[in-house]
């Protein structure tokens, strides 16, 4: 019995909601809206569902703002001024950038080679504008004219930019002991709260929403789902398989690899059953210690690593962005991937620290390359990102473990396994 609870507990939510988009899927495919030769609805079929999804989106839209700049600014505001293992902290945030990036790169090369949207949808691309040049997109998305501008959700990167700049401004008047602080940090437990309030409703939601969709765009959107969950499903996989190693024979050196191998299917096991990063640590730090990795090291590589390696989050963000690019029509071109990929390192490394970070950045995503849009892109963008949610997890979790590989090298020196292994030998 409680095997079977903890199953739902872990996947109820992602169950319920791929029923609710396999439902609306099944019932915008039998009830499609017809148009007679002119063009005309004659019957509207299925899309009488959307103000189903048009409600949960409204929801969330309402919440995100003050959802962002009050968590934001309050896990600044309430940060221990600590200066503890300055050269552990600075070479793990180097690593887990440069992880994110290699495997941001890593999808990008797949989804050009392999599209995950086969199919032209006319008539999305119709609603939407055209992206911002780059000099554009440095103004208007970091900075606005007028304060009562950054209160949109069409402008969440000034926000962010504020909610830092406020943030650390708390810090400069005492930080965590401030009364600001404290009230940052309840109002944004009060939000949370009322975000996990909305989510309830999300299967409901995603089912007008989807039916909706495919009433309106064909059965053809069904496949390019699932190509898309496929491709990243398997290129999760392949990750851990081929790169892993790779980083720890890189900060491990001869037989790293093998070691890793036999460590790596309980964090694994354990990040994909749980779809947790944070219910992981115990098992990372303990296959982190039964390996030799030095405590210290550890003690901050994994708990670090738990809202900040997000390997598996980059390549979600990547997915996103060619999903979304191929939905609307438009070229992901080199421009647009340089772009995208430092916004996919930025939303996993940076964003995932922060409560809400994942929605936070999916949402960043939609606003700088489809800011006309977002009532289309954003619901995508969440789909994809909860369906994709038990292979992400296992790679952002699976990948502090083999993280704590490099950042020994660094620490300890290239030996540090040899040195360890012959320790545990005498």
């Amino acid at each position: 019995m409680k095997k079977g609870n903890s199953f739902w507990k872990n996947y109820g939510f992602l169950l319920t909601m791929l029923g609710g988009i396999i439902g609306g899927c099944i019932v915008g495919w039998v009830f499609p809206a017809v148009k007679d030769a002119s063009g005309e609805v004659v019957s509207r079929g299925a899309t009488v569902l959307e103000p189903l999804g048009t409600v949960f989106i409204n929801l969330m839209f309402c919440v995100v703002v003050p959802m962002v700049f009050c968590s934001i600014s309050s896990a600044i505001a309430n940060m221990k001024s600590a200066r503890r293992a300055g050269k552990i902290m600075g070479m793990t945030v180097l690593t887990f950038c440069a992880t994110a990036a290699v495997a941001a790169l890593i999808m990008y090369a797949v989804v050009r080679a392999f599209p995950v949207v086969s199919h032209s949808y006319q008539l999305v691309e119709e609603e939407i504008g055209g992206t911002l040049g780059l000099s554009d997109m440095i103004i208007n998305f970091f900075t606005k004219p007028d304060f009562s501008e950054l209160w949109s959700r069409k402008a969440i990167l000034p926000l962010i930019v504020a909610a830092v700049l406020f943030g650390f401004g708390i810090q400069l008047a005492g930080g965590p002991a401030t009364k600001t602080a404290a009230l940052l940090e309840d109002i944004t437990e009060c939000i949370m709260k009322t975000v996990k309030l909305i989510t309830y409703y999300a299967p409901i939601g995603f089912f007008g929403f989807f039916a909706y969709l495919v009433a309106t765009y064909g059965p053809e959107l069904i496949g390019d789902y699932s190509r898309t969950l496929i491709i990243y499903y398997s290129m999760s996989f392949l990750y851990m398989f081929i790169f892993f190693p790779i980083y720890a024979r890189f900060g491990g050196g001869r037989g790293a690899a093998k070691l890793m191998f036999s460590k790596l299917f309980r964090p694994a096991a354990v990040s994909f059953g749980t779809c947790s990063s944070v219910a992981t640590i115990p098992t990372n730090l303990e296959v982190a210690e039964e390996t030799g990795i030095s405590k210290d090291v550890s003690n901050i590589v994994v708990p670090l690593g738990a809202t900040m390696h997000m390997d598996g989050s980059a390549m979600s963000a990547i997915v996103k962005v060619a999903f979304l690019f191929g939905i609307f029509g438009q070229d992901f071109s080199t421009g647009r991937a340089i772009l995208a990929i430092i916004v996919a390192v930025f939303s996993s490394v940076a964003m995932s620290g922060i409560p809400g970070g994942g929605g936070t950045g999916e949402l960043v995503l939609c606003t700088i390359f489809f800011p006309d849009s977002l009532a289309v892109a954003y619901p995508f963008a969440l789909a994809i990102g909860n369906l994709v949610d038990p292979p992400a997890t296992m790679v952002n979790s699976a990948g502090d473990y083999v993280v704590s590989f490099i950042v020994s090298r660094f620490v300890d020196g290239k030996d540090w396994l040899q040195k360890a292994m012959h320790k545990a030998d005498a």
